[in-house]
């Protein structure tokens, strides 16, 4: 809050007396004017000070230490999370001049941890960090067209945007419709090409399924990615370490539908609103049954506070907003 002051001056033999009031204490200051330098400290820079102490004391208070990225034993590769502190210069800035009796109105900014995914090397990403409130769904297109579609509605009705894996024989084969998911803002990454057993291939043969596929996004597409999702979750080391040399983060889901089982859309919904947390990959195909799902899987994850995003957003260490949800 900004303090108020009263300032009453007075010249006596040639000196010039300033009597300053800031807030209930009263503090005298002198102006030589017989020599023509004027040495004063000034109400107003005292007041800057204590305004400035108040805030750094909050930006102490308020202060979130950013979480490192990290490998776990059971979800390897974790995401970092950026941390929050009070700006206090900015804030400063914008509240030195307020009125009297403004409330400060603090500028936050993101605090970057040491740690961050690409530290880790090549693993694979199963999950995003657990503090960060936000969901991504990952669908893997090889087949299923005539769902996709239908899916498309849901997501854009509720304001969803997923990350659809294509395999490479699919996108060569199916362009427009590719075209179609992307005109709907979705991200778009790499699903290998054919859907093999990447463990079973050679290092040269897993290259050339992520290659090939990654050479049509950018032609077909003009997508710039980032993601490398094995078929069926089947992958090894040499998967992973080949995927990096493209550039690529190896991907897989902490949480699967099951959807080309074709299970009632209830039991996914069901599964989703019992098992969702915080970080959440959850793996989806272009099938009846996730098509039937989708609407409730996404209220269900907004009725526990969660944000929807992306592979990308959700892998991210930055921070997502609170989510308000509907009594």
């Amino acid at each position: 809050m900004r303090i108020g002051k009263t300032i009453v001056m007075a010249v006596l033999m040639g000196t010039l007396l300033i009597a300053v009031r800031v807030s209930d204490d009263w503090s005298s200051y002198v102006m030589d004017v017989k020599e023509g330098s004027i040495t004063i400290a000034s109400a107003y820079a005292h007041q800057d000070q204590s305004l400035r102490r108040t805030i750094q004391e909050e930006a102490a208070k308020q202060r979130v230490e950013p979480v490192n990225a990290k490998v776990d034993r059971i979800w390897k590769a974790i995401p970092g999370y950026n941390g929050l502190e009070i700006d206090v210069e900015l804030t400063f800035q914008g509240m030195k001049n307020a009125p009297q009796h403004t409330p400060i109105q603090y500028v936050y900014k993101e605090v970057e941890p040491a740690v961050s995914l690409d530290d880790l090397g090549a693993q694979p990403i199963y999950r995003g960090n657990p503090n960060k409130k936000m969901v991504a769904l990952m669908i893997n297109v090889a087949w299923g067209n005539e769902f996709l579609e239908p899916m498309l509605k849901t997501l854009q009705k509720e304001k969803v945007k997923a990350t659809f894996f294509l395999d490479g024989s699919w996108l060569k084969a199916n362009a427009e419709t590719a075209k179609l998911i992307q005109s709907y803002g979705h991200e778009i990454s790499n699903h290998a090409y054919s859907h093999p057993n990447m463990s079973k291939l050679s290092r040269s043969e897993q290259l050339k399924q992520i290659t090939r596929t990654e050479a049509l996004l950018k032609s077909t597409l003009g997508v710039t990615n980032s993601w490398f999702a094995p078929p069926s979750g089947d992958y090894n080391q040499l998967t992973v370490d080949v995927a990096r040399s493209q550039g690529l983060k190896t991907v897989l889901w902490t949480l699967d539908t099951v959807d080309w089982q074709h299970p009632a859309p209830s039991t996914i919904v069901q599964k989703i609103r019992s098992r969702v947390e915080p970080g959440t990959l959850i793996l989806m195909h272009p099938t009846d049954s996730a098509s039937g799902a989708l609407p409730g899987m996404i209220a269900a994850i907004k009725s526990k506070g969660y944000s929807l995003g992306t592979v990308s957003e959700t892998l991210s260490p930055a921070r997502v907003p609170s989510v308000v949800t509907k009594p």
